[in-house]
């Protein structure tokens, strides 16, 4: 009888492929916030309202013109353009050399912030001193804080702006010093030294907007 071929049994290679699922965790990247410093933020807030304070003399020196523009057309040609020009030109590259020193108090750089430092404060002085000279020379021809509504508006604008400029002076005297009191030169003193910038270069833009309406606008 013949034989009946058995089935193979060799088993056929299986391409079943295993699937192995890996789940990939990605570790998040801790990424450090740098959170804002709260002197510099305390300090733009602070300018803020001294804006609002400003923003109102503006409105006081056109209310008065408006109501008195008589007294202006007899009163502004006592000005003296040029020489005010000149002051205000002197106050404005003050804040170039004040940039400096705060590019040099970033680096940690004492020596060169105190030398920028030092020049922008004899700069803002010698404006100080051309406005107290430009004061005596407007109170010889007749005009005083009580002589017209001019001489108030006129007074209380421009006194107050160089109130600002001179407790500018004394904070860069403050920073200068406090230079000094430590050996090593830290980030803390470097903030005191930008904050000081801001304050300073607040008050050179607002010098240019009052110039700019007491001078030049007619």
């Amino acid at each position: 009888m013949p034989k009946i071929p058995a089935p193979s049994t060799q088993s056929a290679p299986s391409f079943a492929r295993i699937r192995r699922v890996t789940t990939l965790t990605e570790t998040p990247a801790h990424h450090s916030v740098d959170r804002p410093n709260m002197t510099s933020v305390g300090t733009i807030v602070w300018l803020s309202s001294e804006l609002m304070f400003f923003a109102a003399l503006f409105a006081m020196y056109f209310t008065h013109r408006s109501v008195n523009p008589e007294v202006w057309a007899e009163t502004t040609p006592m000005l003296n353009i040029p020489f005010s020009g000149t002051n205000t030109l002197i106050l404005v590259l003050s804040s170039v050399t004040c940039q400096m020193g705060v590019w040099a108090a970033e680096r940690l750089e004492p020596q060169k912030m105190r030398m920028w430092y030092m020049i922008t404060f004899f700069m803002g002085a010698i404006f100080i001193g051309g406005q107290v000279m430009e004061y005596a020379s407007l109170v010889r021809e007749g005009l005083t804080l009580s002589s017209s509504s001019y001489g108030s508006v006129f007074y209380l604008t421009t006194g107050f702006h160089g109130l600002h400029v001179t407790g500018g002076l004394v904070a860069f005297l403050f920073v200068i010093a406090s230079s000094y009191a430590r050996k090593r030169y830290s980030h803390a003193q470097a903030t005191r030294a930008v904050v000081v910038s801001y304050y300073w270069h607040f008050v050179d833009v607002v010098w240019i907007g009052l110039f700019a309406m007491i001078y030049l606008i007619k």
